[in-house]
């Protein structure tokens, strides 16, 4: 095969150019009768030790060894980039909808630019654009989301006409087009020779490269990383970075302590054709053709052509896959649908030869986002995976970010989005990833609107009541594999029609969610809330309060049965977490986090806790049923439940008491609801779950009681200015920045985390500032909806993007919240950000390139607060969650 027999050539350039190549040096691909060269002997300890040769191996190297760490070891089962990495198409593509990946793309882009300079090594890289194809108002909504986001970055970028397509790129069948988006920075390398290129930088500062050498397994002990078995003996390290690609999973598995890693493979094909008669110029940019669900790019005269196929087929499900990649079978059928969308957008290939179809394996994750960060059981293991066909993009701003994570404890940016910690054992099972992967391939190119559900491996983790809401017209969504209700159809609703209302505009859920909202506002509802993460944490003397003192920012020595909203800072002051924590008793605390908390929250508290037997950390998570009783009548519904007063002065507000509702015992009541409605949360043995949900709806029927889902929380959190982790709040945000210095107790009498970068805030002022926005020219039911990421300006200039927002049924205005910065006109420094600075401008928010007047606000609507309480109680309390 050419492509072949280039990458040869690409690596018998480079191999005489580098003589004293450390490892093998032959290619030993046939089985040829001349006799191996001795390779250089494995050293016995490194740093680091990083498993696999392919852009993303390499460019961790790179990166490393650029930040000064030099005792490092590249191991390679075969032959530098030699995998999926040798087969990649070579498009570097900043067209992203996720802001992280925007930036590492970004910065790849970059990287790939002077790499060729920097090491010599020919890289391929040429500048020709890229054009993303819109068949449809909808895809064409899309691409003005993505190009507002990469126009505040800096990166060029333009919606341009269907006959502005044809001048770009003359064989384009534009008669079905109605836009497209235009990004003149993309590129396109050859993966292979960027691998080698970083390589060989890594090597000359001092990165030593062994090829053909294959990591048995990592070894831990006492949950560190202490070495690496291999075929050619063992290297004791400190750190292991599995960067094993369609491997990972495997490699994570074979230790006695396994990491999970959830990625599979599917097959992923591509077509190479001889040059065209009049062969297609070089700077020619690729095509994205997201509706014909095709990519087309120019090679060598000739064209580069693959997709993302309805039907993909997953590949080594049972774990057997080869060292190095061969090229696996053609399937001309499986192509035939992308072969036909191929001759429909470039009719002028009818006649052109077609020299192979590629077939080479690409690894796809549950969530269509890479794979990054430390393993939450193995301290010093780091992975890099799971690129979903994205790896040369992400290849370079990957490797620098957990290079960055590696030698200072944090990257540069919040890439919790990418983060290991993000996924549990959950999704490792074969079953479930390979069904998902069959999902999530075609969605690479799916439109994909806001509020849109995977379909596959669902109903895994569900509440106990599920039967009895889904029973009740429930339709669910899903996080962190748990099963949450959206919203409830009301008998008489067609259900078919609201599943598939898939829109950037009102959604036909609008006036169903509207009517949940008002039932918390006048009467009660009841919203399962089980998938939250709940630990208890107990000692025999005082060892839990003081651990909880030091790693929580508010003051937790408060008297028994007082709930505390409190963050659990990292050394820079921001949240790793946002919790509620109850005191039980004098040595024990039951602490509610966010759902997708549960493994991130656990290895941090892990890793900082004592190592003390008399101090238990226990996830209890699976043992309790919540269920949020919102609005006015829940004080009378429960009052009645338990033959107890549960009025204010009984129960004041950020309270926790054991109490038996209906016939069950031991049932944890809390007087929150996370919206700053009045009502109580309740705590659930498990096993009494249907009996007091039944209890609450039978005694609830004569104050108008009814049940609600996730999106009247989320429209009443937002529109009280809650913010929540994961989405607002990252551990880049400080209490400080966002209006919670009275979550926070500076003189709480000892040191906590964070503390030192709170006081430095508290004295020099802040960077950027949780605003909330109300939109004043927007018509709900005729224009596009805000959801989140939207860039915010401040007369006229660029200041932050939203974080969250949704529809107040209150002010009957959307409500957009997001953090505004205040940048220098002139330099672009950041510069502290004022009350007066916020108050004094005047604002828009873009949504997909339209800008709509918004009112900037820092403290929410008192009027919203349908009760008095004590100034530092308002449930502004809300460290908040979804």
């Amino acid at each position: 095969a050419a492509g072949m027999f280039l990458r040869l050539l690409s690596d018998i350039q480079w191999r005489a150019a580098h003589p004293k190549w450390r490892g093998m040096t032959g290619s030993q691909r046939s089985t040829s009768t001349t006799a191996e060269p001795h390779p250089v002997s494995l050293p016995a300890q490194a740093q680091v030790v990083i498993c696999g040769g392919g852009i993303m191996g390499t460019s961790v190297a790179y990166h490393l060894s650029k930040m000064g760490w030099k005792d490092i070891v590249l191991l390679e089962q075969g032959r530098l980039a030699a995998g999926t990495t040798r087969f990649c198409a070579g498009i570097v593509s900043t067209a992203r909808p996720v802001s992280i990946e925007l930036k590492m793309a970004h910065y790849s882009n970059k990287l790939y630019q002077q790499l060729e300079q920097e090491t010599g090594v020919q890289t391929g890289y040429m500048k020709t654009g890229s054009i993303s194809l819109a068949q449809t108002q909808d895809r064409l909504i899309s691409l003005k989301r993505i190009a507002s986001s990469l126009n505040v970055m800096g990166i060029p970028c333009e919606i341009i006409s269907p006959k502005k397509v044809l001048q770009l790129h003359p064989l384009i069948n534009i008669h079905d087009l109605v836009g497209a988006m235009y990004v003149p920075e993309d590129a396109l390398v050859s993966s292979a020779n960027v691998s080698l290129a970083l390589a060989t930088a890594a090597s000359r500062n001092g990165v030593q490269i062994h090829e053909r050498t294959s990591v048995s397994h990592v070894t831990v002990q006492k949950g560190r990383v202490t070495g690496v078995e291999t075929d050619r003996g063992r290297i004791q390290c400190e750190y292991f970075v599995n960067c094993a690609g369609q491997w990972a999973y495997e490699l994570g598995h074979s230790g006695e302590e396994p990491v999970h890693i959830p990625l599979h493979a599917c097959e992923h094909f591509y077509l190479l054709t001889h040059p065209l008669e009049k062969p297609l110029s070089s700077s020619l940019p690729t095509v994205v053709d997201p509706d014909g669900r095709i990519y087309i790019r120019n090679w060598q005269g000739g064209i580069l052509s693959g997709g993302f196929e309805k039907n993909p087929k997953p590949l080594f499900t049972e774990g057997r896959n080869q060292l190095e990649i061969q090229n696996l079978q053609e399937d001309w059928d499986h192509f035939g649908p992308l072969l036909s969308a191929l001759l429909r957008r470039m009719p002028g290939l009818e006649a052109l030869q077609i020299m192979q179809l590629v077939n080479c394996p690409e690894s796809f994750t549950p969530d269509m986002r890479c794979i990054m960060g430390e393993s939450p059981t193995a301290q010093g293991y780091f992975v890099l995976a799971g690129m979903n066909s994205a790896g040369i993009s992400y290849g370079g701003g990957a490797g620098k970010y957990l290079a960055e994570w590696m030698v200072n404890g944090y990257p540069s940016e919040n890439v919790w989005p990418l983060d290991l910690k993000r996924f549990g054992t959950l999704q490792s099972s074969r079953t479930f990833l390979r069904h998902r992967v069959m999902e999530v391939m075609p969605l690479m190119y799916d439109l994909k609107v806001p509020r849109w559900d995977f379909q596959t491996g669902r109903q895994l983790r569900t509440s106990p009541l599920y039967d009895r809401l889904d029973a009740q017209g429930a339709r669910w969504m899903e996080k962190h594999g748990f099963e949450r209700v959206k919203y409830f159809v009301p008998p008489g609703k067609d259900l078919l029609d609201l599943d598939h209302s898939k829109t950037f505009y009102k959604p036909d859920w609008f006036d169903i969610v509207g009517s949940e909202v008002k039932c918390c506002k006048e009467a009660v509802c009841v919203i399962d809330m089980s998938s939250f993460t709940k630990f208890e944490i107990s000692s025999t003397g005082d060892q839990a309060l003081e651990s909880l003192q030091y790693l929580f920012s508010n003051d937790l020595d408060v008297p028994v049965g007082h709930v505390v909203h409190t963050g659990m800072l990292n050394e820079k002051g921001g949240y790793e977490n946002d919790c509620s924590i109850a005191r039980l008793s004098k040595r024990s605390f039951f602490m509610i986090s966010p759902t997708d908390q549960q493994v991130h929250c656990w290895a941090w508290l892990k890793k900082r806790l004592p190592d003390d037997s008399n101090l238990i950390m226990e996830d209890v998570t699976w043992k309790y049923t919540a269920l949020n009783l919102i609005g006015p009548r829940a004080v009378d519904v429960l009052s009645e439940l338990s033959y107890a007063p549960m009025t204010a002065e009984h129960f004041p507000s950020l309270f926790c008491k054991e109490m038996s509702v209906g016939y069950a015992n031991g049932i944890r009541v809390m007087s929150i609801t996370h919206t700053g409605e009045p009502g109580f949360v309740l705590y659930i043995p498990i096993e009494y779950a249907l009996h007091v949900y039944n209890e609450v709806m039978n005694m609830g029927q004569k104050y108008g009681i009814r049940n609600a889902g996730y999106y009247a929380l989320r429209s009443l959190r937002i529109e009280k200015f809650f913010a929540f982790w994961g989405q607002d709040l990252d551990a880049f945000t400080t209490p400080m920045e966002c209006g919670r210095e009275f979550q926070v107790k500076l003189e709480k009498g000892m040191q906590f985390l964070g503390q030192e970068a709170l006081l430095e805030q508290k004295q020099n002022g802040v960077y950027k500032r949780f605003t909330m926005f109300i939109l004043e020219d927007h018509d709900t039911d005729m224009d596009l909806w805000p959801w989140w990421g939207e860039p915010i300006f401040r007369n006229g200039r660029y200041v932050g993007k939203t974080t969250s927002s949704a529809y107040s049924y209150t002010l009957e205005r959307h409500v957009c919240l997001g953090f505004v910065h205040h940048f220098d006109e002139k330099t672009g420094e950041e510069l502290v950000v004022t009350t007066d600075f916020i108050n004094q401008g005047e604002y828009e928010i873009d949504i997909a390139g339209q800008r709509f007047q918004a009112k900037a606000k820092l403290y929410p609507f008192s009027s919203l607060f349908t009760q008095r309480r004590r100034k530092d109680e308002v449930e502004l309390s809300g460290y908040q969650r979804e």
